[in-house]
């Protein structure tokens, strides 16, 4: 008898039974250090439109200074939502300047529009909160955004 086959049924059951089967295992992006403020940032850059669609789904955690940057190479009327996001995020809405225009809360899982109230050049998803902690508002600035 050989294990081979027992392990391929072992992976092929484990693999169906999973509550994401055939769920798109996390991507890999570029990474960029940001700040706001006194706070350093490290964020993954979703610069491409297939990137930006992907963008932080499937991802079970998220460090608590890590992030993700949408980058849109003009200015756009942009909303966010959370389809097969499984962590709960905030978002900032940035200008071409860096400066937050406004900072919205999202929960996992959910089809619910989050707009930016103007257009934007970048959104900044962080956990659920991380803004508010660090007592970042609508006028601060980000530094260090891609172009």
């Amino acid at each position: 008898m050989t294990v081979r086959p027992l392990i391929s049924s072992i992976a092929m059951l484990l693999a169906v039974a999973s509550p994401y089967a055939g769920a798109q295992q996390p991507a890999k992006f570029p990474v960029v250090s940001l700040t706001a403020g006194m706070h350093v940032i490290r964020a993954e850059v979703a610069s491409t439109d297939a990137e930006r669609q992907q963008g932080l789904m499937y991802r079970e955690k998220m460090g608590p200074n890590e992030g993700m940057v949408f980058l849109f190479h003009a200015p756009a009327s942009v909303c966010m939502w959370m389809k097969n996001t499984l962590i709960p995020l905030s978002v900032a809405f940035i200008d071409e300047h860096g400066k937050i225009v406004n900072i919205e809360d999202m929960q996992p899982q959910t089809t619910t529009s989050h707009c930016a109230k103007k257009q934007v050049h970048y959104a900044l998803e962080m956990n659920l909160g991380w803004f508010r902690q660090k007592n970042i508002k609508p006028g601060a600035t980000i530094e260090g955004l891609p172009r």
